[in-house]
C-alpha cells in the first residue's frame, strides 16, 4: 500500500512539473519579438554589468507590456556565422506592435534608459512579427 501511494504521489508530482514547463514555454507570445543587442564601451567594467543587470531585471519586472523576457550574453562563436560581439542581448515579447509602441515609453523602460545608456557604446534593435 505504501508503495502504491508513494508511486501516485511521485506520479502526481512528476505531471506538475511537466505541466509547468509546459506552461512557461506558452507565455511566449509569437505575436511580436524585440530583440535588442547591445555593445558596451571597452572602459566598462564588472560593477557596470552589474548595474545593467540590476536595472534591466527591475525594469522588465516593472513593464506591463513586455511578455517573454530573455536576458543573455555573448557565447564563444563556434562558427563562422555567429556574431559574438556583443555584450547583452534582450528578447521581448509583445502581443501586438502597439503594445510594443507602448512599452516605449513607459516610466520603467524609459528609467531603465537613464539609468545606462552611459554604459553602451552601440545599440541595434530588430523587431519581427510572428507569421502563425
Amino acid at each position: 500500500m505504501n508503495k502504491l501511494i508513494c508511486t501516485l504521489l511521485f506520479i502526481g508530482l512528476f505531471s506538475n512539473i511537466i505541466a509547468q514547463e509546459n506552461k512557461d514555454m506558452n507565455n511566449f507570445d509569437s505575436s511580436f519579438a524585440h530583440t535588442v543587442y547591445f555593445w558596451f564601451k571597452d572602459d566598462t567594467n564588472e560593477n557596470d554589468k552589474d548595474h545593467f543587470e540590476k536595472s534591466l531585471k527591475k525594469f522588465l519586472s516593472n513593464s506591463e507590456y513586455a511578455k517573454t523576457k530573455f536576458i543573455g550574453t555573448a557565447p564563444k562563436a563556434s562558427r563562422d556565422v555567429v556574431d559574438g560581439s556583443f555584450t547583452y542581448s534582450l528578447i521581448v515579447t509583445f502581443k501586438s506592435a502597439e503594445a510594443q509602441e507602448a512599452y516605449q515609453n513607459e516610466a520603467a523602460h524609459l528609467v531603465f534608459i537613464e539609468e545606462c545608456s552611459h554604459l553602451w557604446d552601440k545599440v541595434i534593435v530588430y523587431d519581427s512579427n510572428g507569421i502563425n
